[in-house]
């Protein structure tokens, strides 16, 4: 049985288009998704994402602890967050998350909703010899984010912390709406903003007093539609779609969460150091569509007769006017301006490989 995040009645009365996402029925469009992206790149909306997972983090070894699960450090001050990547000992990724460092000795960590429950099990299986505490704050724990360039306009309206003084990946606890939040700069858009992490009891007035706060700046709601397309244009990689168990950050282009430098001994550390010497077989990449038609999660990619790659992510990408991939191909077929052709109904679409982010003028701090 999918759940209902405390925002579900809402959505529905504003008119979302609710399917199953990753356990929840979650709104995957309001309007259309165009409309709701341009609203994100160009003004302000927001987003329900309850549905994301959050743990707890505690105890005197809670940095060690987090330093051989993860592939990033967890040595930031508190008030900071880092991404990472969480991985196998084959170097497979159990799941990207963000981790805030909310003070001495405690962390909070956000993975994906399609994760919860491997990640808790997986968490909890490597906690001997630590002296930690966990808890699974998912349920209890709500998620508003608003995002696009007058996202500090909207929430400046609902809060007394100093937005100015919170810098992209960094974090404040105080009041917002009313409510105790924990107010973060981060997002998954490419666009300046916030997430709002509240009890899950206090999303439906936190909700009503981000569209208020918003009506002049054009706010509008946001479904995952948008979120993806959105991630997609600044080539942020989507969980279950560009990367899975099967892929590592090395592949991925994520070394730079993977601290190879420090002498932490990490769950794949081994294998990311020899990829990272070696060079992997394989690498995710960009792909502009050069021509008519839009390859999508699965499209195979061709140099002349031969299968060099699969399509992991496609859409059209609304503020470029175009076509736009995330693929995973053959090492030497990775660097940007090869031309390759992914295979889409039966025909052949030219794409050509081109660096990262696509879309490069978004507001992001």
């Amino acid at each position: 049985m999918d759940k209902k995040t405390s925002l579900h009645d809402i959505h529905v009365a504003l008119g979302g288009r609710m399917e199953s996402f990753a356990g929840y029925i979650m709104p995957i469009k309001y309007s259309s998704v165009k409309e709701e992206h341009n609203a994100v790149r160009n003004n302000v909306g927001v987003f329900d994402l309850s549905h994301m997972g959050e743990f707890r983090v505690k105890g005197p070894d809670a940095g060690r602890f987090l330093d051989f699960i993860l592939t990033n450090d967890s040595d930031v001050p508190p008030g900071k967050a880092f991404y990472s990547t969480m991985c196998y000992p084959d170097g497979g990724i159990v799941d990207d998350l963000i981790v805030y460092h909310i003070g001495t000795n405690e962390y909070l960590m956000v993975v994906n909703a399609s994760n919860i429950e491997k990640d808790w099990a997986w968490v909890n299986s490597h906690t001997a010899g630590y002296s930690i505490e966990l808890t699974n704050e998912s349920d209890e724990t709500a998620l508003v984010a608003i995002q696009g360039p007058d996202a500090q306009k909207v929430a400046a309206k609902l809060t007394d912390a100093d937005l100015d003084e919170i810098d992209y990946y960094a974090h404040v606890m105080g009041t917002f709406a009313g409510k105790i939040a924990l107010i973060a700069r981060t997002g998954y858009t490419g666009e300046d903003g916030f997430e709002i992490y509240i009890k899950s009891e206090d999303a439906p007035d936190v909700w009503a007093a981000v569209m208020e706060a918003g009506d002049e700046f054009g706010i509008k709601p946001v479904g995952l539609g948008a979120r993806d397309t959105l991630r997609l244009e600044v080539g942020y990689v989507l969980y279950g779609s560009d990367i899975d168990h099967t892929t590592t950050p090395i592949e991925a282009k994520l070394g730079w969460v993977v601290k190879l430098k420090t002498d932490k001994d990490f769950i794949g550390r081994e294998v990311m150091s020899r990829q990272k010497r070696d060079k992997p077989a394989r690498y995710i990449v960009g792909l502009k569509v050069t021509g008519k038609g839009f390859p999508r999660h699965g499209a195979e990619l061709y140099d002349g007769d031969r299968k060099v790659g699969i399509v992991t992510s496609g859409s059209l990408a609304p503020a470029l006017g175009h076509g736009v991939c995330l693929a995973i191909v053959e090492r030497g077929f990775h660097k940007s301006g090869t031309d390759l052709e992914a295979e889409v109904r039966g025909r052949r679409v030219p794409v050509s490989t081109v660096k990262l982010p696509f879309y490069k003028d978004g507001s992001r701090k």
